[in-house]
This record gives C-alpha cells, sequence and structure tokens, in this order.
C-alpha cells in the first residue's frame, strides 16, 4: 500500500454499511472533514471487489451484513497480502462492543460508534492516517537500511574472502590459526615498475585492474580463494578457507590459465610461484584489517616465484609429488632462495592428458 499523505495527497476511504443511511451519513462527516474521495459498499463481497480493484487506504466496516459480514470481511484482509496493510475501522452500536472487541482480535485497527460524533470521528481518522504515515516511514527506513547492509556487505566483501565474511557474520570474531596442507600460489607481472615509469597512472592502472579482475575469475574457476593484491602481485591460496580435494593441482592449473590469459589479454609476462605445507591466517588490523596468510609456505611460494623465468609456472620439490602423473615439468634442480636453504624448483610445462 502507498504511504497516505493528507497535506498532499487524497486518502481514499471505503465506505461498508448495509444501511444507506449510515452509509450516506458518515461520507456526508468526511466531506465535511476535508475527505471527500469516497467509496461504497453495501455487503462483504461488494467490499472485497471494491479493495481489489481500488487503491483504498481507510475502511469503515459495519459488523452485521448479508453476504459477509464483517467479521468475514476482516479475514479475507488480513488472509490477503495485498490487503492486510489497510487499517480497518469497525462502525458498530454501543452496545455491540463484544463485537467490537472481537474484530480488533481479527486486526482492526479502531471502532466507530453509531450515531457518528464528528469529533470522535475525526480523531479516529487523523489517528489512523498518522499511523499509517508512521507504517510508512517505518517501511522506508528498514528499506534503506537494508539497502546500507547490502552495501556494507559487498565491501566488505571486495575486502576480504566471502568465506571469512560469512564467518565473522555467524561468529562475530574469527581468532588466528594454523591450517595444514593448503596450497599457497603468487603470480607477478614482469617489468611492472618500468613499465609504470613509461606509462600514465591510469593507463597503468586500467590495464592491471583488467588483468587483476582476469585472474580473480580464474581463481575462483579453479577453487583458489583470493587472498589480496599487493601492487602487480597476486596471491590466493587452495584448501585454506573451504576443503579442496586437489588443491596443489588446482593451483597449477590456475597457474598455467593466468599465464594463458597474460599472454592473451596483455603486454605483460608473468611469473607462478606455488609451494605447498602448513600455514598460519587471521584477520589482521583494526581500524583498516585484512584477512592475511603467513608462515613458511608462503614465503617459500613467494621465492619461488621471484626465481622463475617469464611466463612460467614454478613448484616446490615438497609440492611435486602431489600432480608428478598429472602434470609434465621439469626440475631446475636445487636454488637458492632468499633467507631459505636450497630448494628444488620445479617448472610446470603443462596438464597431461
Amino acid at each position: 500500500m502507498d504511504p497516505v499523505d493528507p497535506n498532499n495527497g487524497r486518502p481514499t476511504f471505503l465506505i461498508v454499511d448495509d444501511n444507506d443511511d449510515n452509509r450516506v451519513t458518515l461520507a456526508m462527516r468526511l466531506d465535511i472533514l476535508g475527505y471527500d474521495n469516497v467509496i461504497m459498499a453495501a455487503n462483504g463481497r461488494e467490499a472485497l471487489e471494491r479493495l481489489r480493484a481500488n487503491r483504498i487506504d481507510i475502511i469503515f466496516l459495519d459488523i452485521m451484513m448479508p453476504e459477509l459480514d464483517g467479521y468475514g470481511v476482516l479475514s479475507e484482509i488480513r488472509a490477503d497480502t495485498g490487503l492486510r496493510e489497510i487499517p480497518a475501522i469497525m462502525i458498530s452500536a454501543v452496545e455491540d462492543m463484544s463485537s467490537v472487541v472481537r474484530c480488533i482480535e481479527l486486526g482492526a485497527v479502531d471502532y466507530l460508534t453509531k450515531p457518528f460524533n464528528p469529533v470522535i470521528l475525526k480523531a479516529r481518522v487523523e489517528s489512523c492516517i498518522q499511523r499509517t504515515r508512521y507504517k510508512a516511514q517505518e517501511e522506508m527506513y528498514l528499506r534503506a537500511i537494508e539497502s546500507e547492509k547490502r552495501r556494507s556487505d559487498q565491501l566488505l566483501a571486495s575486502l576480504l574472502p566471502r568465506a571469512i565474511v560469512r564467518a565473522l557474520k555467524t561468529e562475530k570474531t574469527l581468532a588466528p590459526r594454523n591450517y595444514d596442507d593448503v596450497a599457497v600460489l603468487f603470480c607477478d607481472v614482469v617489468g611492472f615498475t618500468a613499465y609504470s615509469e613509461m606509462n600514465s597512472p591510469d593507463v597503468v592502472f586500467a590495464r592491471l585492474e583488467a588483468l587483476i579482475m582476469e585472474f580473480e575469475d580464474i581463481a575462483q574457476r579453479h577453487g583458489l580463494e583470493k587472498i589480496k593484491t599487493i601492487g602487480d602481485a597476486f596471491m590466493a591460496t587452495a584448501g585454506l578457507l573451504t576443503p579442496h580435494d586437489d588443491p596443489v593441482l588446482a593451483a597449477v592449473s590456475c597457474g598455467l590459465d593466468m599465464v594463458a590469459a597474460a599472454q592473451a589479454g596483455s603486454m605483460w609476462s608473468v611469473r607462478v610461484g606455488i609451494d605447498y605445507g602448513p600455514v598460519a591466517a587471521g584477520i589482521m588490523g583494526k581500524s583498516q584489517f585484512q584477512y592475511d596468510v603467513w608462515g613458511d609456505t608462503v614465503n617459500t611460494a613467494a621465492r619461488i616465484e621471484t626465481s622463475g623465468h617469464p611466463n612460467t609456472v614454478c613448484i616446490s620439490g615438497r609440492a611435486w609429488p602431489h600432480v608428478r602423473t598429472r602434470v609434465s615439468g621439469r626440475s631446475l634442480g636445487l636454488v637458492d632462495l632468499k633467507g631459505k636453504h636450497k630448494v628444488e624448483i620445479l617448472e610446470c610445462t603443462g596438464l597431461r592428458t
């Protein structure tokens, strides 16, 4: 039902009474009060027809009527989701108060006794219109709150992985913890700094944003969770936030598709590094927080990425056994990684068919 505005709009009243004199008298009283938009019905069936054919703001409803009495009309109104919010004021004789109480229990909002007292009629109508206005304002505020909630949820989902957003909604907090058997992937653009120095920021941003958005789609397609981007570096995991049957193969497949996407859609080359093992993860920060992952597996994946050749996917020796029967590759031997001991690195050249 549209909100009633008695100052700028013209609320429509439906008077339902089997007595013609009562209908005319009430309509005249309303006209004196400035409400001249009135529809009439002589019984309950006719009233329901009028309600479904017109925009009605307030109903004046008699109790004792042929065809369908006031109780039946109220029951039909409350059962109809399109009509149930229309306020009904009962018309009754003074001695019929027990029936009025029953009608209030069925959903009527007020009552008016016969003969119609103009002061009481004015009070009943204005109270009903005010209640309707407050109801409309409440619905408007609730819609605005829901809209803001959706916007905040969308913003949160853009800052944090969706699984973390869902966990925060249910648990309110998320303590850092250790995770086993997680594949960590780093993808970095080769020569990005030099390119940035030779091009305007808006050109650099547009190209990088397009590439990152494509990487996000690729990661999601392979069941990886994007953790963050740092400049031109893209970090994702498999088997961290949601269970994954084959996290290392998913990471390798994802990396190969990222290399192909970069070669096909941009002027850049990329390197991908992957490691597999335990990690720790949790939400960092307070005023500007982010979900972060740390540990030896993360550091090793990052170091492997920097040690690879452009347009290659490299993984650690400890990750290789999980994909060796399904991925083609060649060993680069034991490589000194910055801040670590020698680690065997293998370059993945494609998936076995």
